[in-house]
């Protein structure tokens, strides 16, 4: 497959994954949770989703869009009209809180930089 192909499907998948997410009822689910990024194998058969939850617990909701897997691809196969909808594995990734952090360690040097301590 093509490689501009396979990245419109998967920006396809990420869209509509973030529409189907917010309409799931889990309880696990609480929080803004969303889709960061999905990686589809080259045969079509595994999209890898990559999940942050801010304003909730990044685990919890990994596990309720576990339990709610074959829901989101039989919507996802309506939504998409492809011949060969992809497995869809779900898992958390951090990278938001980390930059956060990151961010948060440069504005307290750049005030200790301001007050001369640095």
């Amino acid at each position: 497959m093509p490689g501009y192909r396979l990245d419109r499907l998967t920006e396809d998948i990420k869209r509509e994954l973030s529409d189907i997410v917010r309409g799931l009822k889990d309880p696990r689910i609480s929080g803004l949770v969303s889709i960061v990024r999905v990686d589809v194998s080259n045969d079509l058969s595994y999209a890898k989703v990559y999940v942050s939850a801010v304003g909730g617990d990044t685990a919890q909701a990994v596990e309720g869009l576990k339990s709610a897997a074959g829901f989101a691809r039989k919507t996802l196969s309506a939504r998409l009209h492809v011949r060969k909808t992809p497995e869809l594995r779900f898992v958390a990734d951090d990278s938001m809180e980390h930059s956060a952090h990151i961010a948060h360690l440069l504005q307290d040097i750049k005030k200790d930089e301001e007050h001369g301590q640095i």
